[in-house]
């Protein structure tokens, strides 16, 4: 096992005037599992190839343990990669899938037999070992993928989207299944997904990308109630946060229907003019009128015992999404919701609302 540092790494693909990485400064400690998460084409995959061996650095420097592996070959950095696409041989059983590395690298026949049947034991897959690929579901693929990538024994598990070809319902159970067994292993783990709810829910700590630059470092937990940005605020949360535009007064931001949001002087002093106020749906309470915030009820989705209210803010605009306001959402009791057409009004609960600013997306409020 591993610590693994990336220290300004940066990757510019030939023909690019931007960097794909933009000198990535990130340290991942022994025995970590941290998830890299972003929306499609924000330099993820690169950075984990760059750690692999696999895309050149260009600038910078990448670290497994005390030793600089920025231009070592991949054979020679003791990682081992899950793919989102398998990648196993449809000619040879389960267990010559899990111990072909081993023997190409000249490992005795009997040592690889008893790494195959420990990680076979491990992954629940004993019984499958004689089998070939296409006798196999999505997901006992996956886990032989993992197990060729155990009975290496390297320092660092590296895993690029794994659980992407498989369904919504055995995803779920696959993804505890890995957060459950890098633990058990306690291997340096970089998984990189698209997913939000995979990083918030396998991660010890969650890395956010976007369009090449590191945004945000972090537990999931303080992610999700400190986004450092409005980027973080934005991608990290399901259903998003509401972000919406308010002019700002003497002493913080007030909205016509009274709710004041007090803004430390020296920062207001930072502003020009408006600020963006984000709240998560479930910190949303409903409010005698004159008293919240307008909203004009559009769609109800009714999930049982919550329901999710998509609406208008009829004071502040919200930000856009392809040119379109998205729309204001606020959780409410899934046995009584407002009907469609109606205006509601919502305030935010005390101690959970963040201000950002607009210019700089820095966070205005601890």
């Amino acid at each position: 096992m591993a610590t693994v540092r990336f220290d300004k790494a940066t990757r510019i693909y030939p023909g690019n005037d931007k960097p794909s990485v933009d000198q990535l400064d990130l340290e991942i400690g022994d025995g970590e599992f941290l998830v890299l998460v972003g929306p499609s084409g924000c330099g993820k995959s690169t950075s984990l190839r760059m750690l692999a061996g696999l895309e050149e650095v260009n600038d910078g420097k990448i670290w497994i343990g005390d030793r600089d592996v920025t231009h070592m070959s991949p054979k020679d950095r003791d990682v081992a990669m899950v793919f989102q696409n398998y990648a196993l041989y449809p000619h040879m059983t389960v267990a010559e899938n899990m111990g072909f590395a081993l023997k190409i690298a000249g490992v005795d026949k009997s040592e690889i037999k008893t790494r195959v049947a420990d990680a076979a034991k491990i992954l629940d897959l004993t019984e499958y070992l004689e089998r070939k690929p296409k006798a196999l579901s999505g997901g006992q693929r996956q886990r032989v993928a993992m197990g060729r990538a155990i009975v290496r024994s390297p320092q660092v598990f590296l895993m690029d989207e794994p659980l992407s070809n498989l369904d919504a319902k055995l995803r779920v159970q696959t993804r505890t299944q890995i957060a459950s067994l890098q633990r058990r292993l306690g291997v340096t783990t970089v998984y990189v997904t698209h997913d939000q709810v995979e990083a918030m829910t396998m991660g010890d700590r969650v890395a956010v990308l976007d369009k090449g630059v590191l945004q945000q470092v972090d537990t999931p937990r303080k992610m999700y109630d400190h986004p450092a940005n409005l980027f973080v605020a934005g991608f990290i949360g399901s259903p998003a946060m509401n972000l919406i535009h308010v002019p700002v007064d003497e002493g913080g931001v007030t909205f016509r229907s009274g709710l004041h949001i007090p803004i430390e002087r020296e920062r207001l002093a930072k502003l020009d003019g408006e600020v963006v106020v984000g709240v998560r749906p479930e910190d949303l309470e409903p409010a005698a009128e004159h008293e919240g915030l307008p909203v004009t009820v559009e769609v109800v989705e009714e999930l049982g015992a919550d329901a999710y209210v998509y609406g208008t803010p009829m004071e502040g605009r919200t930000d856009l999404e392809q040119g379109v306001p998205k729309p204001f959402i606020a959780r409410t009791d899934g046995r009584t919701p407002p009907a469609k057409g109606s205006t509601v009004y919502f305030k935010p609960k005390a101690d959970h609302v963040h201000v950002f600013d607009p210019a700089t997306g820095e966070r205005l409020t601890d």
